[in-house]
C-alpha cells in the first residue's frame, strides 16, 4: 500500500461503508450541510476563527507527554500520552464541537442538538453553544445520567437543556434515536452536532477533519522529541472520533502501526460488551452502514461497557473500512483491565484518565511490555476521569483500598 485514500467518495462511502440512509425530508438538509462544509474548508475567515478558538479557548496544542514512570514500571517500549484530557472541557470532543457550532451559525441555525454517553460531547457542545450564543439540547440515556452526574450538572450550568431518555436500555443508542427524532421535527432551525465519526454523510467526514488536529500536532511533537515517527499509535474506539483524530495524520506512514481498542465489557463470549469491530458484521444504523452488533433480523443488539462513551453497537464507517483493508488492528480490553489502568495511571503518573481512555492505556501497558525499548507508542489520552470518579469509587474503590 503506497497511498491510503482517506477521503470518502461523493456519496460518503469509505469503501463499502458510510452513505446516507435517511428519510427524504432530511436528504436536502444534508446536501446543504455538505455544500457549506466544502465551502468552509477553503474559507480563510472560518478557518482562522476556528484555529483562534483552538489556541485561545481550548488551549491547543495539547502536550505530548513522555510517561517516564509508567514506561519504567512496564518495561519495553517508550510510552507517550497525547494529553487531550487537558483541553478546555476535559476531552477531545471540544475540537469538533466548536467546528460544528461555527458551521451551524453559518447556516443560520439557532439551536444545536446532540446525543451524549459519557457526557463529554454534551459538555463540549454546551460550551460551544454558550460562547457562540446558540441554544442547546442534549439527549442522554437515564443510565448515563445517573452514572455521569458531574457532567449532567456541567451541561445544565452551561445553559443546555438535558433531555433524559428512558426508552430501551436508556444508554447511548437510545439517546441517538431520540435526538434524531427531535432533529427531524425542526430541520430549519436546528443543527444536529453528531458526537463522533458516525451518522449519515457528511458527519463522519466532518468530525474526522475537525479532530485531525490531534494527529497533526502529535506528528510534529514526536518528531521534535525523538527525531522520528512513532512505531505504534493506540486509541480507544466507540464511535471512533478520538482514534480517527490521531490516526489520520499517519495513515500513509505504513511503518506506523495503529491499534483501535474496543470495549470488551464483562466478556466477549456472553454478549456483555460493545466490541463492534471484533464481533460485529456489516449493517445499517442511524443513517449509515458500518460494522454493527446486530441480531438475525438486523436490529442492533444490547451492548455494555464500563465506559459510557463506548457503549454503542455501531462504529464509524472509516474504521470499518480500515479494518477490512488491514490498515488498523482492532483489539479489545475488558472492564476489569480498563479500571486497573485507570488506577495505575493515576498512581504512577498522577493523571486520572477517563474510563474510555483507560481502555487504550490498558492495551498500551500490556503491549509495551512485549516491544523493545527503542520503540515508541503514542496513546491518545482522549479525556480526563473527573466525570468517572464517583462511579469508579462506588463500584471498584474497595478493591483498590478506597471506600
Amino acid at each position: 500500500m503506497n497511498e491510503f485514500v482517506s477521503q470518502p467518495d461523493d456519496q460518503g462511502y469509505f469503501g463499502n461503508y458510510g452513505g446516507a440512509f435517511v428519510p427524504e425530508q432530511l436528504r436536502a438538509h444534508l446536501e446543504q450541510i455538505t455544500a457549506e462544509y466544502q465551502k468552509i474548508q477553503k474559507d480563510e475567515e472560518f478557518q482562522t476563527e476556528l484555529l483562534r478558538l483552538y489556541s485561545d479557548y481550548v488551549g491547543r496544542p495539547s502536550p505530548l507527554y513522555f510517561a517516564a514512570n509508567l514506561t519504567k514500571q512496564v518495561g519495553g517500549a517508550q510510552i507517550y500520552l497525547k494529553r487531550e484530557d487537558l483541553n478546555h472541557t476535559g476531552a477531545h470532543k471540544i475540537n469538533h464541537c466548536l467546528g460544528e457550532a461555527l458551521l451551524a451559525k453559518r447556516l443560520g441555525k439557532r439551536k444545536v442538538i446532540a446525543e451524549t454517553g459519557a457526557g463529554q460531547h454534551g459538555v463540549a457542545l454546551a460550551t460551544a453553544a454558550a460562547i457562540l450564543n446558540l441554544e442547546c439540547d442534549i439527549y442522554m440515556g437515564a443510565v448515563d445520567v445517573a452514572k455521569e452526574r458531574p457532567n449532567v450538572l456541567r451541561m445544565k450550568l452551561l445553559g443546555a437543556r438535558v433531555v433524559t431518555v428512558t426508552s430501551g436500555l436508556q444508554t447511548l443508542k437510545e439517546a441517538v434515536d431520540e435526538a434524531f427524532a427531535a432533529y427531524l421535527e425542526d430541520l430549519d432551525n436546528q443543527f444536529y452536532a453528531i458526537g463522533s465519526v458516525v451518522g449519515p454523510h457528511p458527519f463522519p467526514l466532518m468530525v474526522r477533519d475537525f479532530q485531525s488536529i490531534v494527529g497533526r500536532e502529535a506528528r510534529q511533537q514526536i518528531l521534535i522529541k525523538t527525531n522520528r515517527l512513532p512505531d505504534h499509535l493506540v486509541a480507544c474506539v466507540g464511535g471512533g472520533s478520538n482514534a480517527m483524530g490521531l490516526f489520520t495524520a499517519f495513515l500513509n506512514d505504513t511503518d506506523v502501526a495503529m491499534y483501535g481498542v474496543e470495549p470488551g465489557g464483562r466478556s466477549l463470549r456472553t454478549g456483555d460488551n460493545a466490541a463492534t469491530l471484533t464481533l460485529g458484521s456489516p449493517g445499517v444504523i442511524h443513517g449509515f452502514k458500518c460494522y454493527l452488533l446486530q441480531d438475525e433480523s438486523g436490529q442492533p443488539l444490547p451492548v455494555h461497557s464500563v465506559a459510557s462513551g463506548l457503549d454503542y453497537p455501531g462504529v464509524g464507517p472509516e474504521h470499518s473500512y480500515l479494518k477490512d483493508c488491514g490498515r488498523v488492528n482492532y483489539v479489545s480490553v475488558n472492564d476489569a483491565d480498563a479500571v486497573a489502568a485507570f488506577f495505575q495511571l493515576a498512581r504512577i503518573e498522577g493523571i486520572i484518565p477517563a474510563l474510555e481512555s483507560a481502555h487504550a492505556v490498558a492495551f498500551a501497558l500490556k503491549f509495551a511490555a512485549t516491544r523493545p525499548q527503542h520503540e515508541t507508542i503514542i496513546v491518545n489520552l482522549s479525556g480526563r476521569g473527573d466525570k468517572d470518579l464517583d462511579y469508579v469509587i462506588d463500584n471498584y474503590g474497595a478493591a483498590y483500598g478506597l471506600s
